[in-house]
């Protein structure tokens, strides 16, 4: 939500600092080597990520199996072509709540995790509350949604909604 919901204490925002970098997961080259190689190919055979990066199978299956408990490897998934799948749409649609307080942001972060055409959404800061990437299948199907859906909702201060025309890059990769 927006950051005049914040107090502004400098204790806070270095505590929340501190916490941001306890939270991170120590990684050497060889921990960077297999999320790359994982990155690009999910389903990559712990014998052939060993060969990549001069280990043998079992410390690489234990370093996977570490990176997945602590989080850094979050899930495994397939990347699909929205278009083949009659998800021809994709549209970047801003949210800017009425009100700012704890139980409206809970309350629409509730609705939009019940709307599978949402297929992600950021809380941002800057004149829009939220950023949310819709996927749909035309225009008639993104009208319906804005309408009947996301403009139903309790709160909803003002939205604005930027159509793709087309895809420059669009990666997963971090490391």
């Amino acid at each position: 939500m927006k950051n005049k919901t914040q107090t502004g204490d400098s204790a806070t925002d270095q505590n929340t600092s501190a916490q941001s970098i306890q939270n991170t997961v120590p990684l050497d080259g060889k921990d960077l080597a297999i999320l790359r190689l994982l990155q690009n190919n999910a389903r990559m055979s712990v014998a052939a990520i060993a060969e990549a990066v001069q280990l043998s199978t079992t410390p690489v299956h234990e370093r996977i199996k570490r990176l997945e408990a602590s989080g850094v490897i979050k899930q495994y998934a397939a990347l699909i072509d929205g278009a083949k799948i009659r998800k021809g749409l994709m549209v970047i649609c801003y949210v800017s709540l009425n009100q700012h307080s704890k139980k409206s942001g809970t309350q629409f972060i509730k609705l939009i995790n019940e709307l599978p055409e949402v297929v992600e959404c950021y809380s941002i800061s800057g004149e829009f509350d939220f950023m949310l990437k819709i996927v749909t299948e035309d225009m008639n199907s993104y009208y319906n949604f804005h309408v009947n859906k996301l403009s139903q909702a309790e709160n909803i201060g003002q939205v604005q909604s930027v159509f793709i025309m087309g895809v420059v890059k669009q990666t997963h990769v971090m490391v």
